[in-house]
């Protein structure tokens, strides 16, 4: 398995093996995200499709969770917090 330079944690770290999306964004995210921060980034997208009830089938989910990966994964920006204290609300 290749390693890259991952963007996010700047380790030298194995690369996806494939890209997770049939997109120039899967690509991108391929080529400069490590295994481990894309592993983690899918488990803080799950708190987020939870939170906010987000269907990833919708159009609108979909460009707020590829926001998401833009500003955590390849940005080096915080993400859309996870208020516990009760049920989100995403302004579209």
């Amino acid at each position: 398995m290749e390693n890259i330079e991952c963007k996010r944690c700047g380790a030298d770290k194995p690369k996806l093996a494939k890209a997770p999306f049939r997109t120039e964004l899967g690509t991108t995210i391929q080529d400069q995200i490590c295994t481990k921060c894309w592993a983690e980034w899918l488990q803080h997208q799950t708190l987020l499709i939870n939170h906010y009830g987000l269907d990833p089938r919708d159009k609108k989910a979909r460009e707020f969770l590829y926001g998401q990966i833009e500003t955590v994964l390849l940005g080096g920006g915080e993400g859309k917090g996870i208020d516990t204290s009760q049920q989100g609300e995403i302004e579209w």
